[in-house]
């Protein structure tokens, strides 16, 4: 692939003992058996350093060994807030990298194929001979579109699949069916039941919905703020931290900042501010907790459509990162759910070994 560098080459991922199931409980036991592995979902890339080799890649949990003996596969998650790419030659992780989001229904097709041509750039290996896209809006078919002709034009010769980004987290996790919920800078729910039998809840994008999400939970804290800033009121901890997070001295320099925020990855960055004050401010509190009752309704959703109980795997930066959303997602939905355990590109590349043998749809 053109230009740059690969971004981090990981060390191989350790397989869990095999008392690690005991130790699960019955639900996590059952996605372990499933995904082949136990540990916490990826944190940010390193730094490339000398002498670090490809890694070998996590195989598909669920019989499928014989796809990984050929490729290359390219798997891509293109989310709100960022993009990963990973290339996987044989079993082995040769490239992987990183990029702004490249949600192609809140962008522009201009800065949509600026930002996939920079993640592809800077990949450093074998052109690759499928690959699996699973990009945020792709179920909305203009996004579609776009997402297949710049595709396929930044990948000549390489077949093609995109799916939307909801789609990897089952595939990830090594599950052909199960409910996935995401909470991120958006939120939305996916299940898929045996036979292909499949739904979404939520997903809205920002401006419609997405609540659970970071962008969500952000307006509805500066919403809090701003009508005490109304009423006379003080501010209180969560109106003090987020001035200063935005850099703002009153009402109208708040209002005015976050009206230049134009993406809904810039208003999901200071989500972090509302749960620093949810322990001293009431109102913050109460809105991590509709946060964790939104986001618990969309897997009621789900279950409602689809006809399966789970298995409910969690992910998304947000609720992965922030344990007192999780907790209110838990408090409604119980202790079944079970963290994602690979990054989503991990699903990416599973779809696009799959895809080589027209076993995947694309939705």
């Amino acid at each position: 692939m053109p230009g740059g560098r690969p971004l981090r080459r990981p060390r191989p991922v350790a397989s869990p003992g095999p008392d690690r199931g005991d130790r699960l409980g019955p639900a996590r036991r059952a996605l372990a058996a499933a995904a082949g592995c136990a540990r916490p979902a990826a944190c940010a890339p390193r730094r490339p350093g000398p002498g670090r080799r490809p890694r070998p890649a996590a195989g598909a949990a669920q019989g499928h060994q014989d796809l990984v003996r050929d490729g290359p596969w390219l798997g891509l998650d293109i989310g709100g807030s960022r993009s990963r790419a990973r290339l996987v030659a044989g079993e082995l992780v040769v490239a992987e990298a990183e990029a702004p989001g490249a949600n192609a229904v809140a962008l522009s097709a201009a800065l949509v194929e600026g930002r996939l041509t920079a993640l592809l750039g800077r990949l450093d290996g074998p052109r690759p001979a499928v690959c699996c896209a699973g990009a945020a809006g792709a179920e909305v078919p203009e996004a579609k579109e776009l997402y297949d002709r710049l595709l396929g034009g930044l990948l000549p010769g390489c077949k093609v699949i995109v799916v939307h980004d909801t789609r990897l987290v089952l595939a990830a996790a090594g599950l052909d069916e199960g409910i996935a919920l995401v909470a991120g800078t958006g939120s939305v729910a996916y299940g898929r039941a045996s036979g292909g039998r499949e739904a979404m809840v939520g997903g809205w994008g920002w401006l419609l919905g997405d609540d659970g999400g970071g962008a969500w939970l952000v307006r509805e804290a500066a919403r809090e703020v701003l009508r005490r800033l109304d009423a006379g009121d003080s501010p209180g901890i969560l109106g003090e931290r987020l001035l200063a997070a935005a850099g703002a001295a009153d009402r109208h320099q708040l209002a005015g900042h976050l009206h230049r925020l134009r993406e809904p990855r810039r208003w999901a960055a200071l989500a972090p501010v509302v749960f620093e004050a949810a322990p001293a401010d009431e109102a913050a509190a109460a809105v991590v907790d509709r946060a964790g009752a939104a986001l618990s309704a969309l897997v009621d959703g789900i279950r409602a459509r689809v006809g399966i109980e789970g298995p409910v795997v969690l992910a998304g930066g947000l609720l992965l990162k922030q344990p007192a959303l999780e907790a209110a997602v838990r408090l409604r939905l119980g202790e079944g759910p079970v963290r994602l355990q690979e990054p989503p590109v991990a699903g990416a590349v599973r779809l696009a070994r799959l895809a080589r043998f027209g076993a995947v749809d694309q939705l």
